[in-house]
């Protein structure tokens, strides 16, 4: 069995879930997903924003697959490209922080406790982008239908988006070394230094050193072929 992490590229989106592929929670406005209502696809949407984010800032997910199949994503991006990011009751995003808007996984995924995991891969590519901070709203209260017994909302679970299926649980974030900088008894938003040790720098370097070595390959694996969108 062969577990491995990667950042998304734009020819690479068949790696994330089919939720995670379909869903627009944090990447469209509430408004105009509600009036598009039946004529909208979601997916097409989707594949939209994660083309924008990528051409205009970079990668801005790690996926984890297992034998070749999709079995964790999470996404992040800089606040101003999330819609939603400015509707919750704890913004606005710091104005040096990235926001981590969903970590999902599959059941093979928690299987491997890959949650923190993915975590890990995206300090580290944030780390080598010298970005300071990432963010999250977290939330509190869901209920034990809309999670998991790792805490983390399941890709097999509904597909409808909702709060309590694509928002990452408050008691996740702080398990991994966020801290809460606004509170709310639903929606805290929570905060993790990149310039400090969390206690798992070694995993965070090993990550990193993964992904650079990853780019030094895919750059001779490029050969003769004409970069798109790439940074």
């Amino acid at each position: 069995m062969s577990t491995h992490v990667t950042s998304l590229t734009l020819d690479g989106l068949d790696k994330l879930s089919a939720h995670a592929r379909r869903c627009v929670f944090w990447e469209m406005d509430p408004a105009a997903i509600h009036s598009s209502r039946g004529f909208c696809d979601q997916e097409f949407e989707k594949e939209a924003w994660l083309s924008m984010v990528m051409l205009e800032w970079g990668s801005c997910g790690q996926v984890a697959v297992m034998d070749g199949k999709p079995v964790g994503s999470a996404l992040y991006a800089p606040p101003r490209t999330v819609p939603r990011a400015q509707l919750l009751p704890t913004a606005p995003v710091g104005a040096d922080a990235v926001l981590l808007t969903s970590l999902r996984l599959e059941p093979a995924g928690e299987e491997q406790n890959l949650g923190a995991t993915l975590i890990q891969a995206v300090v580290a590519d944030l780390v080598r982008r010298g970005v300071r901070a990432l963010e999250a709203f977290g939330i509190r209260d869901g209920g034990s239908s809309d999670t998991d017994h790792s805490g983390i909302a399941s890709a097999t679970a509904a597909m409808e988006c909702s709060p309590a299926e694509c928002m990452i649980p408050a008691e996740f974030l702080e398990d991994n070394g966020f801290e809460i900088v606004a509170p709310h008894h639903r929606f805290p938003r929570l905060r993790l230094e990149l310039n400090r040790d969390h206690g798992w720098k070694e995993d965070v370097e090993a990550a990193l050193e993964r992904l650079l070595h990853t780019a030094s390959v895919s750059m001779v694996d490029i050969g003769e072929r004409t970069p798109v969108g790439v940074r």
